[in-house]
């Protein structure tokens, strides 16, 4: 698995014009991708990293300041860019293998005490995203 996350102040997603999730204070935008050898160790040490890299204020994690996360599945995050002008999404792990992978995040994360609020999976989103820093890391599982 594969996650961008992103230190906000508040972020939301729209679909079709209709706010699906939305984090009103300080965490993390957390763009999450699967693979296609992805697993539970994966999904697991996703939302272990999501839930306690110290990358909030203070050198705070998520857990240690009970911040929100807001989790959007995002499959470009395995884009290559290696040949040619378009991407190949080879790499991307498809829906019906993808999709209970995030929700498993999202799932395991909430498991931890974590407020976690959604986009929808395979929706053309709009996400707005206030960035705190800006501050944004790359988690590979």
């Amino acid at each position: 698995m594969r996650a961008v996350l992103q230190r906000v102040t508040r972020a939301q997603v729209t679909v079709e014009g209709e706010v699906v999730g939305r984090i009103e204070r300080p965490g993390l935008v957390a763009l999450v991708a699967a693979t296609h050898d992805d697993g539970s160790a994966d999904v697991e040490t996703m939302a272990r990293k999501i839930a306690e890299l110290r990358i909030l204020r203070d050198e705070r994690s998520v857990t240690e300041a009970g911040a929100a996360v807001l989790v959007v599945s995002q499959f470009t995050l395995y884009g290559s860019t290696r040949k040619g002008r378009r991407p190949s999404w080879g790499d991307a792990a498809p829906g019906p293998v993808a999709e209970p992978l995030v929700d498993a995040v999202v799932e395991a994360l909430r498991g931890r005490g974590v407020e976690v609020a959604t986009g929808r999976f395979g929706a053309m989103m709009e996400v707005e995203i206030v960035g705190d820093g800006p501050f944004t890391v790359i988690v590979d599982t």
